[in-house]
């Protein structure tokens, strides 16, 4: 994994991650299009509206080929919150979504953020492993039925 870049947001890129979103969740947690509808309104959001002194996307990127994502967005003054974490199949189990994470941590501590917080389902095991290996903490956690499916919503946070 040493030869895949980090790299900004690109043209292009919000409508692979869209693409990518839906496509996966829908084959493995059964979502419908409202999830697809609510990722481009974060990425519309984003690109309309994001402070470059404060916010920033990485995109993972090999040979060309785009391997994931994470986002960094402004909550308020003290909190940033971590966005848009993704990792393509073959991409995973290889040390990528700690280095998408760390980058995100790092910025977020380098722009002054005090703490950072997400939001994920309970079925995204190999995520939660990752925030808890790396000190968030889980915040709540709260069945309900979202994207046309029973979900376990969480939150997690960490003081940076």
């Amino acid at each position: 994994m040493s030869d895949v870049i980090l790299r900004d947001l690109q043209i292009g890129d919000a409508g692979w991650l869209i693409e990518q979103h839906a496509v996966l969740y829908a084959r493995d947690e059964g979502f419908d299009e409202s999830f697809e509808a609510l990722v481009a309104e974060i990425l519309a959001n984003y690109i309309r509206n994001h402070d470059p002194a404060c916010e920033r996307a990485w995109i993972a990127e090999q040979d060309g080929q785009r391997l994931g994502s994470v986002f960094c967005v402004r909550q308020d003054d003290e909190t940033a919150k971590l966005r848009l974490f993704l990792l393509v199949p073959a991409a995973r189990g290889m040390g990528l979504g700690q280095r998408l994470l760390s980058a995100c941590m790092d910025y977020a501590r380098a722009k002054g953020y005090r703490r950072m917080v997400l939001w994920t389902h309970e079925s995204h095991a190999a995520a939660c492993a990752l925030y808890a290996r790396n000190g968030w903490t889980l915040t709540r956690s709260e069945p309900v039925h979202s994207f046309g499916t029973d979900l376990v919503e969480q939150s997690w946070e960490i003081a940076l």
